[in-house]
């Protein structure tokens, strides 16, 4: 959100007649786990009362309302020596991915704003206990079990379906989505005129009719022209980080991408490739350079980050370069344990593999960790590795190692 959206949204906030369940007003800064517990609580509030979001305000006065202004500020608190968002961020179960805005509301007083997404089929817990607001009282949810009940009942839509930016006309829709991608990858033609190409999309659930048109999160995620227009969907973005060693003490280079995974794809693939290490090959007449590393491997792996993930959760595909090895990585744990990813298929965002495989980004259901596999044996490299801890599923491939 824009400082002026967020300064419209604080004065439709004060508005509320008191605090509910899912607002609370605040001063100043008493302790990480008093705003731990209200994240918690008021994420459930909003679902329970169908609000998408539930907002904890530092520098509003909770009893008359007035906009007083706040010292705090959450981004650059710590506690102990963690970050204060990044120390809220694990403790919370799941892993929400709440938002903190610091801004000026005027020039004499700043405003602290945590935005927070519901819950969702699912209480939120904080340090493994759940929490609720009742009037302006922060309790434990378990106390209370026909609101926990409301919570377990409530279905909700997929991350894919909800809402990145509403309020569009078919022009913006076009000018925010890259929609000639679409049309290119299905081998399609592109149709003459704006109604044809919103009705394809509106197909494919990239788009919804709402008041004006609404591109959903599946349609930002895959064809944004820039990701930094959704802010949703912004920390999705892939991020790919060059080591100098074996190790992150010293960083080379770092790229964070800022184009829908579909129009930014193979430019993602082949930006990784150039940095992967190569060996040279001296033939007849010319010398070639062959890559350390399988590329349809490469290709598999991080196609498999970005479809796998947990889009619910904090947190952003990754791939790190090591000098020894290359390990890409997505939030979330899988939904089947590592030595059954070759025999079984499960994927938590459907719409978002369909897509992709059409599009002819990865291998249908269940043959791509195969080829990779294959490919790996097939440039005698180590086997490669899954690890899952910290809501993160790792895979990592690892260089050729000379026999000693």
């Amino acid at each position: 959100m824009k400082e002026q959206q967020l300064i419209e949204l604080i004065d439709e906030l004060v508005k509320q007649p008191q605090e509910s369940e899912w607002v609370e007003f605040k001063q100043n800064y008493h302790s990480a786990e008093e705003i731990g517990e209200r994240i918690s609580a008021l994420s459930n509030g909003a679902c329970i009362h169908n609000q998408a979001f539930g907002y904890l305000i530092f520098g509003v006065e909770d009893k008359t309302h007035i906009i007083t202004g706040t010292t705090f500020k959450a981004k650059s608190t710590k506690k102990g020596n963690e970050e204060l968002e990044h120390w809220l961020a694990q403790r919370l179960d799941p892993r929400i991915d709440f938002r903190i805005h610091e801004f000026a509301y005027d020039a004499q007083r700043n405003i602290t704003l945590f935005v927070i997404p519901c819950a969702h089929n699912k209480p939120v817990d904080f340090l493994h206990t759940p929490y609720i607001r009742v009037g302006s009282i922060t309790r434990k949810l378990s106390d209370f079990p026909e609101k926990e009940r409301k919570i377990w009942r409530k279905s909700s839509k997929p991350y894919e379906l909800e809402i990145a930016k509403d309020n569009l006309s078919a022009s913006d829709v076009i000018r925010l989505l890259s929609t000639e991608t679409y049309f290119d990858l299905m081998k399609l033609p592109y149709p003459s005129n704006q109604d044809g190409v919103i009705e394809k999309f509106i197909n494919e659930n990239l788009v919804v009719k709402s008041q004006g048109y609404a591109i959903t999160n599946l349609g930002a995620i895959l064809f944004a022209k820039n990701l930094t227009e959704f802010e949703g969907v912004q920390r999705k973005s892939v991020r790919v980080i060059v080591y100098k060693g074996k190790n992150k003490v010293e960083t080379i280079r770092e790229q964070i991408g800022v184009k829908g995974y579909a129009l930014g794809f193979s430019g993602l693939v082949e930006w990784i490739n150039s940095q992967l290490p190569a060996n040279e090959e001296i033939g007849k007449a010319l010398r070639t350079e062959s890559r350390m590393y399988p590329e349809i491997a490469i290709r598999e792996l991080v196609a498999n980050a970005l479809i796998h993930q947990d889009l619910s959760v904090k947190g952003f595909p990754m791939v790190e370069i090591f000098s020894d090895r290359i390990e890409i990585s997505n939030p979330g744990n899988p939904l089947i344990t590592p030595d059954r990813f070759i025999d079984s298929y499960i994927s938590r965002n459907e719409k978002l593999a369909d897509l992709m495989r059409r599009m002819g980004f990865c291998e249908e259901k269940g043959s791509g960790l195969d080829k990779v596999i294959f490919n790996n044996e097939l440039y005698q490299l180590p086997p490669i590795n899954v690890i899952t801890d910290e809501n993160r599923t790792r895979v990592t491939m690892y260089s050729y190692k000379k026999a000693e």
